[in-house]
């Protein structure tokens, strides 16, 4: 996916999409493994089989239109470049819903996206360290935009945007537009 609406330097300009897969998260650690990854390179889904949160928690990415998308960034700084990234991460998530949709969030830190009290998406962000620098970042984000039915262990505190707002989100645009507002404050880090 390219779009001429994609303003970043590197962040996004090497995205491949999958209509189902077994997480985003694990396809770009086996590019990885393989030495075949690009920096920014992304990979998204509609449909996630054994989607990946954190402590080794299941991401359910179950129906279409959701948000379910990972991102590999090289880079060789000190891990204290890195302090606070993963809600910074959540701060441009929020970002964006207001100033394209209008919808305002709460972030539960570090790494949870909420509203009234209920989760509506999550960050997983991993790292690798050698010799105290960090030579790549691999962050998952999840965000039920379409979800309407969850499991019963989890409907009293998961919801969707459809379900709070009425509101459709193109999942493309929104990846887009993270990847715009994000970049910037991430060279500010890694540089």
């Amino acid at each position: 996916m390219q779009s001429k609406n994609l303003k970043t330097s590197f962040l996004g300009r090497n995205m491949f999409y999958y209509k189902t897969i077994d997480s985003t998260q694990k396809e770009l650690f086996r590019r990885i493994e393989e030495n075949n990854i690009k920096n920014g390179t992304v990979i998204y889904s509609d449909l996630q089989t054994s989607g990946v949160g954190t402590h080794g928690r299941v991401w359910y990415t179950d129906e279409e239109n959701n948000i379910a998308f990972s991102f590999f960034i090289e880079m060789n700084c000190d891990l204290e470049n890195l302090n606070g990234v993963t809600l910074e991460i959540a701060e441009t998530i929020l970002q964006v819903f207001a100033s394209k949709y209008d919808i305002y969030l709460q972030i539960k830190e570090p790494n949870d996206i909420y509203y009234n009290g209920k989760k509506l998406g999550g960050i997983l962000t991993e790292s690798k360290v050698l010799a105290g620098k960090v030579k790549y970042l691999v962050v998952g984000i999840g965000i039920n935009t379409n979800k309407q039915n969850f499991p019963q262990d989890i409907k009293d505190i998961a919801t969707s945007i459809k379900k709070e707002f009425g509101v459709s989100i193109d999942t493309k645009e929104f990846i887009i537009e993270f990847f715009n507002c994000f970049e910037k404050k991430l060279i500010k880090r890694i540089v």
